[in-house]
């Protein structure tokens, strides 16, 4: 974890939507923050709240309908306070975004030059001529090839690794000092993959930018991030430094999602998906959210939310799980030694009804 004072802070966030079907609660009191040079990344399954509790950071889930709370912090300046006008000189200015999707991102009917135009005079004082030529050398920095003439083309004619680029540029056009990555490798080869995540790396370093990686993929967070925030329905259920949580996982949802992927490093025979779906915003179960895919829940585990705590008092590895620690410990062991869960649970001597 980085030593810097926190550039962004979030706090306690909670947003709901207020909808025909019932009131969603997308986010239910996320709190973290980042550094200067720090990459957060913040994972789970789909629909668990990561991207919604990051575009409120931008601003970009206000509605009517939207019921938000808690304390977002840039510098010390309260985002969640600010009006439209206030939110518009931060957002792509201070705090950029790259969204999941880039053919939808970008205006089909506009040349991709043109839109990184509008970006930069959005929030700079510059000329149309200006502004192009910073267009063009936007698009050789972030690795597209004959940029002079690419800027001219429209999405359609961008492949998707080139439109990803374009996305990266433009959200790098105002130099911001956070960048929020949404999925940036959703839909690419493992190539291109590669090579959009090495980018950003470049950036990252050469920039001191902060940068929080939304992702599904535990791959990608290994080899980029510091710090891992674990989401489930909403809430943030782990969070730790990325080589701790790795080593020593200790929530049942992240030992599913680790077991859930190839390792080279694991006796365990097979891939062993976690059971069952992931509940929906409007009921989510009540106590600890996971327990009605929890192989080791007990019946307190249903009327009890377990609070994100640390694992000690100067530690800087947190968990919401009511089981007691040492049974964590040993349930992971029997896990990484190969065993199914119910002989992990035996072999580790957890009985029905222990903690």
């Amino acid at each position: 974890m980085s030593d810097a004072a926190p550039l962004l802070e979030v706090e306690d966030l909670r947003v709901s939507f207020d909808t025909e079907d019932g009131l969603v609660r997308a986010v239910d009191g996320v709190s973290f923050s980042i550094a200067p040079g720090q990459t957060l990344g913040i994972v789970g399954e789909s629909g668990c709240g990561k991207s919604v509790a990051n575009l409120t950071i931008l601003g970009l889930t206000r509605a009517p309908n939207a019921l938000i709370s808690g304390r977002i912090a840039f510098e010390g300046r309260d985002l969640l306070g600010l009006d439209d006008a206030g939110l518009r000189e931060v957002r792509g200015n201070e705090i950029a975004m790259v969204f999941q999707d880039p053919l939808s991102s970008l205006h089909p009917l506009y040349r991709v030059g043109s839109q990184l135009v509008e970006a930069i005079q959005a929030h700079r004082d510059a000329s149309a001529a200006s502004a192009l030529g910073r267009a063009v050398e936007l698009l050789g920095e972030v690795g597209v090839p004959n940029p002079e003439r690419r800027v001219d083309d429209y999405p359609h004619e961008f492949s998707g690794g080139m439109r990803q680029r374009a996305m990266i540029a433009m959200a790098l056009a105002n130099e911001p000092r956070v960048l929020i990555a949404d999925e940036p490798t959703t839909a690419l080869d493992v190539t291109t993959q590669a090579q959009i995540l090495a980018l950003i790396d470049r950036l990252q370093v050469e920039r001191d930018m902060a940068v929080i990686l939304i992702t599904h993929d535990l791959g990608v967070v290994a080899e980029n991030v510091d710090e891992v925030a674990v989401m489930y329905a909403g809430r943030v259920v782990e969070r730790a430094p990325v080589e701790s949580l790795f080593a020593s996982p200790q929530h049942p949802y992240t030992w599913g999602l680790l077991r859930s992927i190839p390792r080279i490093d694991s006796d365990a025979p097979s891939l062993i998906p976690i059971p069952g779906q992931p509940p929906s915003l409007i009921a989510v179960p009540s106590g600890c959210s996971f327990h009605p895919r929890c192989l080791y829940a007990r019946p307190r585990h249903r009327e009890i939310e377990p609070a994100l705590e640390p694992l000690a008092p100067d530690s800087d590895h947190a968990v919401a799980c009511l089981l007691a620690a040492d049974a964590r410990a040993k349930l992971w062991a029997e896990l990484e030694a190969g065993r199914a869960p119910d002989e992990a649970r035996a072999a580790a001597g957890i009985e029905a009804g222990d903690e």
